[in-house]
């Protein structure tokens, strides 16, 4: 945890990015860590747990990291959550919490939000369109003998 609150502050000092940092462990050594870099990469996927895993699983050579934990410098937001769990960590700790980086100016809670709204609620028009050709493509997965399950 101490690596990943160093990389939130350095991460400021530099001028990358935001007050976030994250380390990827296994068998108690960090194997991949990130900073937040979403204003000097213009890329505001790039938090720092992203950023991490992205390190950790091209290191590993897997799209999993069943046997890592997660040390973050703060609660994680709903990307980061989604992603670590999509990579399937097996724990995370955290430092500050969400409440800490609202107080900041990172506030998420309207995403936590939105995501309990309907499609027609949300702040963002959300428009299903043609939903029976897309099918196909869930078809061609089902149907391919040699796919890679996740």
């Amino acid at each position: 945890m101490e690596r990943a609150i160093q990389l939130s502050i350095e991460g400021v000092q530099s001028g990358r990015g935001g007050p976030f940092g994250s380390v990827i462990v296994r068998g108690g050594k960090i194997i991949a860590e990130g900073s937040n870099q979403v204003t000097s990469t213009n890329d505001p996927t790039a938090h720092a747990e992203v950023i991490a895993i992205r390190r950790a699983c091209e290191k590993l050579g897997a799209f999993e990291l069943k046997d890592c934990e997660i040390y973050t410098s703060c609660e994680p937001c709903p990307m980061c959550l989604g992603a670590i769990y999509w990579a399937r960590l097996s724990r995370i700790y955290f430092a500050s919490a969400a409440e800490d980086a609202a107080k900041a100016g990172f506030d998420d809670s309207f995403i936590y939000g939105e995501l309990k709204q309907t499609f027609a609620e949300r702040r963002i028009p959300t428009i299903q369109l043609m939903r029976e050709e897309a099918l196909a493509g869930f078809r061609a997965w089902a149907d391919r003998p040699d796919k890679i399950p996740y």
